[in-house]
């Protein structure tokens, strides 16, 4: 058995202003999203979301997500 190394890199630093995520599990998706708040960039709005993974649910999951990425 080989061991895995990490190997250090040289990023450089990014800001990134809208994040989301999205953690599937066996029974239920949950879904993070972080945007700027408004007024104050230095901010952060942040949003989270579980659902089912019944079918209802997950359309209703994929409706959240068009509309809160539609604003970006």
């Amino acid at each position: 058995m080989t061991k895995a190394m990490l190997a250090e890199s040289q990023d450089e630093e990014q800001i990134i202003a809208r994040v989301a995520a999205l953690d599937i599990g066996k029974a239920e998706p949950v879904c993070c999203v972080r945007v700027p708040a408004k007024g104050n960039p230095k901010k952060r709005l942040q949003e989270v979301s579980t659902h089912s993974t019944m079918t209802r649910s997950l359309a209703e999951l994929a409706n959240w997500w068009t509309c809160v990425s539609s604003g970006w």
